[in-house]
């Protein structure tokens, strides 16, 4: 009974360390974000750029940022953005959202791509962090 015990110790010591290790890093996904900030802004005072302004993106519908003029595709597409969707869609624009307007390359590396929406979902409606 005892091995069984310090087996399941060590198994729930490892899984939380790889989980941490795992864990989304919104100060990395700052850094992510560069590859962003030609086309789009985010935080207090933030506007629409070339791309639109990325405040409040958690929890809202692709399309939807008032004063931008988005693809049919974008208004259409039915996404309302999230981590899975948005990490999905981050790797390849084109692939998900066939007709974008957007022309950006992708972060294919998953990690980098869950650090962005760590960073981007910080950030409210309002342009203030939550």
């Amino acid at each position: 009974m005892k091995r069984i015990s310090m087996f399941a110790a060590v198994a729930a010591i490892f899984a939380a360390g790889v989980s941490a290790a795992a864990a989304q890093d919104a100060a990395a996904g700052e850094k992510q974000f560069a590859k962003c900030r030609p086309c789009h802004m985010i935080g207090e005072g933030a506007k629409n750029l070339v791309g639109p302004a990325q405040n409040g993106l958690d929890g809202r519908k692709s399309g939807s940022v008032e004063g931008f003029n988005y693809s049919e595709a974008n208004k259409n597409s039915g996404i309302t953005w999230g981590e899975a969707t948005f990490v999905e869609y981050i790797k390849d624009p084109k692939a998900k959202m066939p007709g974008t307007k957007m022309v950006f390359a992708g972060i294919k590396d998953e990690k980098d791509a869950k650090d962005l929406w760590a960073f981007l979902k910080q950030y409210g409606a309002d342009g203030k962090k939550k």
